[in-house]
């Protein structure tokens, strides 16, 4: 029989109109079925309903761990395979070594294994399983998970007690727990273990009680401690690591003095005196200077020639400042903040075509400095970006992708932790082009957080409207022309706090896009006249963008309008920069170096290297015209007279 066209396309209709019902109702027996399986209420579950269903894997999941240890291996490894290209395979390979390992069934954890798992727990049920198959490796990752200053599960104590029993951690080894214990304050630890000492080790014991009253006796005790003197680098570098951040000038001292006379591992002298090094530098400590420079050059620990570059700047030494450059490793010299440096103190020392080559070689960086250095040369900044395009055919397929399918499906039933977890697996291991077409779905989707986490997960580092996109542009504009405050800075300072998510939250406490911290929230909605949003309130993105920029604005105004002051207070609190503008050298770039707190050096080099950005994006990519820092921010004192006087 032939229908008539008008009765067909009727019919067509409606099948077409009840679609999203019955997809719908799919998700709806998806959500109650996994919640179900959370509970092991498998009799709720409708398997019929859900059998088809992209997410039935998440059910499975559930009702075959609900079955370890029985279950044998060859189902958890049909399991793992059947689902390689989910998060679900890595989670049940875990869940399965956790439980044969708990069970005693080394035989079935080391089939499911594919290595050394994550964590403690499990790496300790791995290497149990390994004692009989394979004793040497078993050994070297049993003294690893033994030689922390903190207690282990009690999954470790099969492990612990085998290698003890087999020699395998011998008395050195509970000694030098026993210091790692000290070092980290586990008193009861370190009491434990001091239990488990012979008799020929009472000396050692005896010099760590009078070093554990005062640190100051590492001068008095005898430099040979226990059994050949196995317990004299433990026991040195454990008082040491004390001592110094106690009192790093007295400790100094107290290490010039009996150093000479110490036979101890590289690695403990080592130790010793990077930690030495870098709180004489931290701390100001004057005296010894020779000896901390000769630390810092033999040891060519990055962190302490950053520390000693930073140090030269401080006391204006340009001289000082290249030598130390120069002795970075390569890669790291080549950097656009080290570059800049050297360029700074070439100029400083009469050497300005020199310099200029170091500015042009920072200046090819998408940064702080780099933005910096092409200020100096009167360029415009390098962007170098990138401009992703995806061809139409992968578009069009790329719903299909099953680990796209699933997160939809994730995001759906109300699921986000699981989604991203599904979303970012499949980017970290997708191939660069396939990493590109799942940024380009999430930007189309408009899964903003997702996006800029893609672009990190997938390292699509020059991918800028992916990595900065247009969230919430028309509030920040708003309210950035409400307050008075550069629009661009805050979408920079949203970025760098939240990443976009709306309902960011800190360990501290802070909230919403710009991190905010309830008190301070309710304060500016009562101030503005919208009461206190509340805890949930102030994650509303209308509400946050008003209240983080009328917060913004103040800080701007106590810096006499300068936004590198501010968006240093916003980070780490304007009674902290309020010191150290006290004490700041005068230039901005100084100003920046001299941030006592890492975390507040980076937040404010990457606010301002942010707002180029989207001021640029703004423009189409196009940077010509942008200022990072206005000829004012540039040339004003950073000192004490930048505080506004009200």
């Amino acid at each position: 029989m032939t229908l008539p066209f008008g009765r067909c396309r009727a019919l067509i209709a409606a099948i077409m109109c009840c679609l999203p019902v019955i997809g719908q109702a799919d998700d709806r027996a998806m959500r109650e079925a996994l919640e179900a399986a959370r509970n092991a209420q498998w009799e709720r579950i409708d398997q019929d309903a859900i059998a088809s269903h992209v997410l039935a894997g998440y059910v499975d999941y559930h009702r075959l761990r609900e079955r370890l240890p029985d279950a044998a291996p060859g189902r958890v490894l049909a399991y793992i395979e059947r689902h390689a290209d989910s998060p679900l395979s890595d989670w049940m390979r875990g869940q399965a070594i956790t439980e044969y390992g708990r069970a005693g069934r080394p035989a079935s954890l080391l089939d499911v294994a594919d290595g050394a798992p994550e964590g403690s727990v499990r790496q300790c049920y791995y290497y149990t399983a390994l004692l009989d198959r394979e004793p040497e490796d078993a050994a070297r990752g049993g003294r690893d998970l033994w030689l922390v200053g903190r207690s282990q599960p009690d999954a470790c104590d099969t492990l612990f007690d085998t290698l003890r029993a087999r020699g395998e951690i011998g008395q050195p080894h509970i000694w030098e727990r026993m210091m790692l214990a000290w070092q980290a304050g586990e008193t009861g630890l370190m009491n434990y273990l001091g239990r488990q000492l012979d008799a020929d080790w009472q000396s050692a014991r005896a010099s760590l009680e009078r070093l554990r009253k005062n640190y100051a006796a590492v001068t008095q005790v005898p430099v040979c401690a226990g059994p050949g003197c196995r317990a004299s680098g433990p026991l040195f570098a454990a008082a040491m690591y004390g001592f110094t951040r106690a009192d790093t000038e007295a400790a100094l001292e107290a290490w010039r003095k009996v150093a000479p006379h110490l036979s101890l591992a590289p690695r403990h002298r080592d130790a010793i005196e990077r930690d030495l090094a870098f709180y004489v530098m931290v701390r100001d400590v004057d005296q010894h200077v020779g000896w901390r420079d000769g630390v810092v050059a033999r040891l060519g620990n990055p962190e302490l020639l950053e520390l000693r570059v930073r140090s030269a700047l401080a006391e204006r030494d340009w001289q000082g400042v290249i030598d130390w450059v120069h002795r970075m490793p390569d890669d790291t010299r080549q950097e656009a903040r080290w570059q800049y440096w050297l360029g700074r103190a070439l100029a400083q020392l009469g050497d300005p075509a020199t310099a200029k080559k170091a500015f042009a070689a920072a200046a090819n960086e998408r940064n702080f400095y780099g933005f910096a250095a092409a200020d100096r040369l009167g360029r415009s900044y390098a962007l170098n970006m990138e401009r992703p395009t995806i061809d139409t055919a992968t578009r069009r397929t790329i719903a299909d992708w099953p680990a796209v399918r699933r997160t939809e499906a994730l995001r759906r039933i109300d699921e986000p932790g699981l989604a991203n977890s599904e979303w970012y697996r499949a980017v970290a291991r997708a191939t660069p082009e396939q990493a590109r077409a799942l940024a380009d779905y999430a930007a189309r989707r408009g899964w903003l957080p997702e996006l800029v986490q893609t672009t990190i997960t997938g390292k699509m580092w020059d991918a800028l409207a992916w990595r900065f996109p247009e969230a919430y542009r028309d509030d920040f504009l708003h309210w950035g022309g409400v307050t008075g405050v550069d629009p661009y800075l805050l979408m920079g300072i949203a970025r760098r706090e939240s990443a976009y998510n709306p309902v960011a939250l800190s360990p501290a406490g802070a909230r919403g896009l710009m991190q905010l911290m309830p008190a301070t929230a309710a304060q500016l909605g009562k101030r503005l006249g919208i009461g206190d949003p509340g805890p949930y309130g102030v994650l509303d993105p209308k509400v946050n963008i008003r209240l983080g920029s009328t917060y913004l604005g103040k800080l701007i105004d106590r810096y006499s309008g300068n936004r590198l002051a501010a968006a240093a207070a916003y980070n780490a609190g304007p009674g902290r920069v309020d010191r150290w503008l006290h004490d700041a050298p005068d230039a901005f770039d100084l100003f920046v170096e001299s941030i006592p707190f890492r975390e507040t050096r980076h937040y404010v080099q990457a606010v301002l290297a942010y707002r180029v950005i989207f001021e640029s994006l703004s423009r189409d990519g196009k940077s010509e015209g942008v200022t990072m820092l206005s000829a004012a921010e540039k040339t004003v004192r950073y000192d004490r007279s930048l505080l506004a006087r009200n």
